[in-house]
């Protein structure tokens, strides 16, 4: 049986959730061995960008269990990540390190975007 759109979306995100705490992990690394590699913008955006990872892999969690409210807020968070992400990538002074990760979260969260959007809502009660 294929993985339904939401369930692969939630993955997507959990992925993009597990990058986005490495970075932070990184960055902390990074400025004690090699400074030069970490802007004070690096950790600004590394932790906001952790810190709703996790926020959106819950509102991906809730929208895979069910409930139209779920998968309508995780699709607007989705869309509103996506362009911060944009702005980001190209007005914000990064690491070159961090630019492509953020475009490799860009792509994560684009293809879960476009799943969440094909998507229905799942019944309460189904799978």
């Amino acid at each position: 049986m294929p993985a339904s759109p939401l369930r692969t979306a939630k993955f997507l995100v959990v992925a993009y959730a597990v990058l986005s705490v490495l970075t932070v992990a990184a960055i902390a690394v990074l400025s004690s061995v090699a400074p030069s590699l970490v802007t004070p913008q690096a950790w600004v955006r590394g932790v906001i960008v952790a810190a709703t990872s996790v926020l959106t892999f819950v509102f991906a969690r809730r929208a895979q269990q069910g409930g139209g409210r779920a998968l309508l807020r995780l699709r607007i968070v989705l869309v509103v990540i996506l362009v911060a992400l944009g702005g980001v990538v190209l007005f914000l002074a990064l690491p070159a390190w961090m630019v492509v990760e953020q475009a490799v979260c860009g792509v994560l969260l684009l293809v879960a975007a476009v799943l969440a959007f094909r998507a229905s809502p799942v019944p309460a009660n189904g799978p």
